[in-house]
């Protein structure tokens, strides 16, 4: 159910841009800015028409972007730009001071302009950006995650997308390929000054997810050697290549021997962040009109009504399954006994991934016959195996979508193959994603949810609401599009589906409850395993995955939710204001046309409209 957006979940868009060149050679020109403010008929700050100021500020969002592009080459390359390919930024002390100087020029620049006057178009783009650069500085200076988060170095990712994506012969692209390749030691060596007190879990996910990187460059020495090309260096490469293997290998054992330190002396941090944390990343990620603990307590009164529904399901279902048997008093152990008989529907472990292979196709006709929004034949979506630098988060799925200035490149399905995880997890997981969990999966990932969503986004004519994704809306509108396409038919509203519908549901509530409950209340493990697995009825293997996930993330797993509640509520206004002039397949497309904006911004074009 994770999404592994190229641009929206970069950890360099989270921990903060990164330089490539000295701060001064990044700066392009400023453009004129408007004068705003003043008193009626001061002639020394005239004041500008509407059209102007946004004409003038689009000029400035552009520049923002350009010099945000420059800073980061890793970031380009995710959104399709290739200029400053071969550049790969070292995470050193010098890229924060360039950072930092960027943010406060940015802001500088961005504060000329009283976003009250702005058009609205251009209001809600101030306010994306604004709070872009905000998350910026504070990630870099207040969360600290480059100091105590391992996990965030890995050079396997971005090494991976030039070799596969073709947007230049496979020659250039080996040719920028190499030139990275010459400062992967430099990159290691950076990060290893920056590491201090790391958590345990972030040090464990980076010594499993930087072993991927092997196969990386392993894929990049087969490439080389089915090329017929006097243009390339391959001494050089072959140079490069051991030296890029030595640094991973010295960052894995280096990260091996600390973690071992952190053990004997009880010395390593806490993964919890604690209520000011959270709060402040949850205000800047979701940006959202709830507060974090608002929504903790709307998904507390949500769970009670699904448990209530499900319940009445399970009610209605129980003769069928258990003809013989009288049906449990307590509601929870009725909706158990129901939901434990149906996981034993499921595939086979060795047709896992092509039975998801098989379903993107019905789900595309559904969506096309029942015309409940745009989709795009000529971009198909391509289902592969989890690549191994990607593994160990815990997700089963996840998408890797290309970035709007290169939508024509192919977006993937990255599917675990269950059998990695050895035979009794990957019996559970069987019973997770059964008959019925799989196609809400499907629907989730792919069409209408994360794939569909991210073909609109790259249409949209605002780039800062393309580049800038906000996970709560990314998010909330797959889980959006699993309850709409039931609502539309979708399985011939089968109880059983509807019922695991409300299991699956149920986890996305639970995602909110325990993300909070576990950073911000102290919740033990053992607590939340048995709320997961007695009151959301998962399997063993998610629930256990699902604390990896809670040790391993903050604010993320409630993006979910928010966004979700955020859209079905919007729907529903349009609805009731609309009343027989309301036309799903164009709400959809017109919520669908802002980019990844945060519903909020959204709901308020939507508006005015």
């Amino acid at each position: 159910m994770k999404i592994r957006i190229q641009f929206a979940l970069s950890v360099l868009l989270f921990m903060g841009l990164v330089a490539c060149q000295p701060a001064d050679e990044t700066q392009a020109p400023t453009p004129a800015q408007p004068e705003v403010g003043g008193e009626p008929g001061d002639e020394a700050t005239p004041r500008v028409t509407d059209l102007a100021m946004a004409a003038q500020f689009d000029a400035l969002a552009e520049t923002l972007i350009e010099e945000m592009l420059v800073l980061s080459p890793e970031w380009a390359i995710r959104q399709g730009r290739y200029e400053n390919a071969g550049v790969m930024t070292v995470p050193d002390a010098a890229h924060r001071q360039r950072v930092r100087e960027f943010v406060d020029s940015a802001l500088a620049r961005l504060e000329r302009f009283d976003p009250v006057a702005l058009p609205s178009a251009q209001r809600t783009d101030h306010a994306l950006l604004h709070n872009r650069l905000e998350s910026m500085r504070w990630y870099q200076e207040e969360f600290r995650g480059w100091q105590w988060m391992p996990s965030t170095y890995n050079v396997a990712g971005t090494l991976s997308v030039l070799l596969n994506t073709e947007f230049a012969p496979i020659e250039e692209r080996l040719q920028l390929i190499l030139s990275r390749l010459e400062h992967v030691p430099a990159y290691y060596q950076a990060a290893r000054t920056n590491i201090e007190r790391p958590t345990l879990e972030h040090t464990e996910l980076a010594m499993g997810q930087n072993q991927g990187a092997f196969g990386v460059f392993d894929d990049i020495a087969d490439e080389l050697s089915d090329i017929n090309s006097d243009v390339l260096d391959r001494e050089r490469f072959g140079e490069r290549l051991d030296a890029a293997r030595d640094a991973v290998s010295g960052w894995i054992e280096w990260l091996e021997d600390m973690h071992a330190e952190l053990l004997a002396a009880n010395g390593a941090r806490p993964f919890r962040i604690g209520e000011d944390l959270y709060e402040r990343k949850f205000e800047l990620d979701i940006q959202s009109d709830f507060s974090a603990a608002e929504l903790y307590e709307r998904a507390l009164a949500e769970k009670e009504r699904l448990h209530a529904e499900m319940n009445e399901m399970a009610t209605e279902l129980w003769p069928d399954y258990f003809p013989d048997e009288p049906a449990p008093e307590d509601g929870l152990e009725r909706i158990a006994r129901l939901v434990d008989q149906l996981s034993d529907r499921h595939v086979a472990l060795e047709d896992f991934v092509d039975e998801i292979r098989r379903q993107i196709p019905e789900l595309e006709a559904f969506v096309r016959e029942h015309d409940l929004l745009d989709q795009d034949p000529e971009k198909p979506l391509v289902v592969r195996e989890t690549p191994d630098y990607m593994r160990g988060t815990g997700a089963i799925a996840s998408v890797s979508a290309p970035g709007p200035f290169n939508p024509g490149a192919e977006t993937f399905y990255n599917v675990t193959p269950l059998d990695h995880f050895g035979p009794e997890l990957a019996a559970s997981y069987l019973r997770e994603y059964n008959h019925w969990i799989l196609q809400i999966l499907n629907i989730h990932e792919a069409i209408p949810g994360h794939y569909t969503q991210l073909l609109h986004a790259n249409r949209s004519p605002s780039l800062v609401k393309s580049l800038f994704g906000n996970g709560a809306m990314i998010e909330g509108w797959a889980v959006y599009a699993e309850r709409m396409m039931l609502e539309e038919g979708w399985g011939d509203h089968e109880p059983e589906l509807w019922l695991m519908h409300g299991k699956w549901l149920l986890r996305v509530v639970f995602n909110t409850i325990l993300d909070y409950a576990v950073h911000v209340k102290g919740m033990e493990r053992d607590e939340a395993i048995r709320l997961m697995r007695e009151e959301a009825f998962q399997e063993e293997s998610e629930a256990t995955q699902k604390w990896r996930r809670i040790t391993l993330s903050q604010v993320q797993l409630t993006s979910y939710f928010a966004g979700y509640a955020e859209i079905y509520d919007l729907r529903e206004q349009f609805k009731a204001e609309l009343g027989d002039d309301f036309d799903l397949k164009d709400f959809h497309n017109q919520f669908l046309s802002y980019g990844s904006a945060p519903v909020r911004v959204i709901a308020e074009l939507m508006t005015e409209e």
